[in-house]
């Protein structure tokens, strides 16, 4: 389970280190993709190999379905962290997620996802002043 918030800079050739708690629980090689609200996700294989699997599911007649998957798989790439835990995201993800200088890494139960820092803290502001409406909204929540 990936939990807790990180924060870290990216270096002048776009590669971010992931935290070392991170890097335990995603192994030596992960996917990293488009995530939802502008972050990019981040998956252990077998997670990975879990989403493909329900996403294979889908029907190809739906556009919803074809482009969800288009739009996911599209911008997966595998990733290896160097001696130093460092990995290198590719400009285009950089760019899909607005990543520049500062980042925010973040654990969301079975997969990371990677934030510019000022799109973490608006979302952050935004989703904590109706942090108690979505809760009411959820049910079965059990909190």
């Amino acid at each position: 389970m990936f939990l807790g918030e990180f924060q870290h800079a990216l270096d002048d050739k776009g590669r971010l280190t992931i935290p070392a708690k991170f890097r335990e629980g995603l192994g030596p090689r992960f996917i990293v993709t488009r995530g939802l609200d502008h972050c990019l996700f981040v998956y252990p294989p077998a997670e990975w190999q879990e989403l493909e699997a329900r996403l294979k599911s889908l029907p190809l007649t739906k556009a919803d379905a074809r482009a969800f998957v288009r739009f996911l798989f599209s911008g997966a790439c595998e990733c290896e962290p160097d001696r130093q835990g460092r990995i290198m995201l590719p400009p285009g993800l950089r760019q899909y997620a607005g990543l520049e200088k500062e980042a925010v890494v973040i654990g969301v139960s079975t997969r990371v996802e990677i934030w510019a820092a000022e799109r973490w803290a608006g979302y952050v502001a935004q989703a904590g002043e109706s942090f108690g409406e979505i809760a009411e909204n959820l049910e079965g929540l059990g909190l």
